[in-house]
């Protein structure tokens, strides 16, 4: 079996709600009540684990798990009083527009003096920084395209047939050689990390979950088809500028020829795909469904309020210079002996 498509174990939990679910996966206890779920936070860690652990069923489940855990009605109900605090956070916080037109404008200006976390790799970023944004980042990239392919069925007419035609291209135009996820795999492998399914879901702090959370919560439920296109939407309108300053970073760096080949694909692939986006899938989504404005807006707008509490975590580490993940990235190959600098474990005189 590809070392890139084996079922990763479960990780270890982080509290009351995460330890429960991972008991229910392994037969050994009860799904968590109402109860437990309730003290908890929204965008804490045992939290935002604890959905991503429900998620994840639909994606490449666990090792040692049965897979008709995916549709188990106990865990579904513990996934559904998880998600609708969450949601209701969400559109509290995060909502600041109410028409698609207006946040997708928004995206369009890229600021003259950023300080955003491409910003910061790209003119100051070190190796082991990058490192540790595609271990994080992994845990959606080697899923690229995953969660947007739900949306499909739920389309029709323009929207459908751009959104095919985007996904399409990051599934690798028929090549699998080319699919977006076996390139991250690619990149990981050029900065030494280990590039298996999930290896790092153990590292990656609340926000980064919250990140992959949030695309698994709007493309599992049909009345959310209108954020996943808002996210979907703010996804290859971004990318473009910031994958062109990470793949700065990666030549600065001296990363390697598969790190800044990921990016700069993206650079290419995704100033196209924004154009059929916005002209095909969200104007031809609005066309046939003029009610879902809003919730397009709101699907823009919870993507880059999830984005922007990851960012907070990563650079207030990294101008800390401490490391931004819960557990150390080790080595998995030779790339490290290119790196400069590693963050300070704490034992370190600054």
């Amino acid at each position: 079996m590809d070392f890139w498509s084996k079922e990763p174990p479960l990780p270890p939990s982080r509290g009351r709600i995460s330890t429960a679910i991972t008991e229910y996966l392994r037969s050994t206890g009860p799904p968590p009540d109402d109860r437990t779920i309730a003290d908890a936070s929204p965008f804490g860690e045992d939290w935002q684990l604890g959905l991503y652990l429900c998620y994840e069923l639909h994606y490449r489940g666990f090792a040692d798990v049965d897979a008709a855990r995916e549709w188990d009605p106990d865990l579904l109900r513990a996934r559904a009083a998880l998600e609708r605090p969450f949601l209701k956070a969400l559109r509290h916080q995060a909502t600041r527009h109410e028409r698609a037109s207006e946040a997708l404008d928004e995206l369009l200006v890229e600021p003259m003096d950023g300080t955003g976390v491409t910003h910061y790799l790209q003119d100051d970023g070190e190796l082991w920084q990058l490192r540790e944004y595609a271990a994080q980042r992994s845990l959606y990239h080697l899923k690229e395209a995953d969660p947007h392919a739900w949306v499909l069925p739920r389309l029709w007419g323009r929207a459908k047939a751009g959104m095919a035609a985007v996904e399409f291209d990051e599934f690798g135009g028929g090549r699998a050689d080319r699919v977006h996820a076996r390139l991250f795999a690619d990149l990981m492998a050029d900065l030494g990390l280990d590039a298996t399914y999930g290896h790092y879901l153990d590292s990656a702090g609340a926000e980064a979950l919250a990140v992959v959370n949030l695309m698994s919560l709007f493309g599992l439920h049909r009345a959310l088809r209108g954020a996943l296109v808002g996210h979907f939407a703010t996804v290859e309108i971004t990318s473009s500028p910031g994958s062109r300053r990470l793949a700065q970073a990666m030549r600065r760096t001296g990363a390697g020829p598969a790190a800044e080949h990921f990016y700069d694909e993206h650079v290419e692939a995704d100033a196209v795909h924004e154009q059929v986006v916005r002209r095909e899938v969200v104007a031809g989504l609005l066309e046939e469904e003029p009610h879902l404005d809003g919730d397009v807006a709101f699907g823009v707008d919870a993507t880059n309020y999830v984005e922007d509490r990851l960012a907070e975590r990563l650079l207030g580490a990294w101008r800390a210079g401490e490391s931004s993940l819960r557990t150390p990235v080790r080595p998995a190959g030779p790339a490290p002996n290119r790196f400069s600098g590693a963050p300070r474990t704490g034992d370190e005189t600054p």
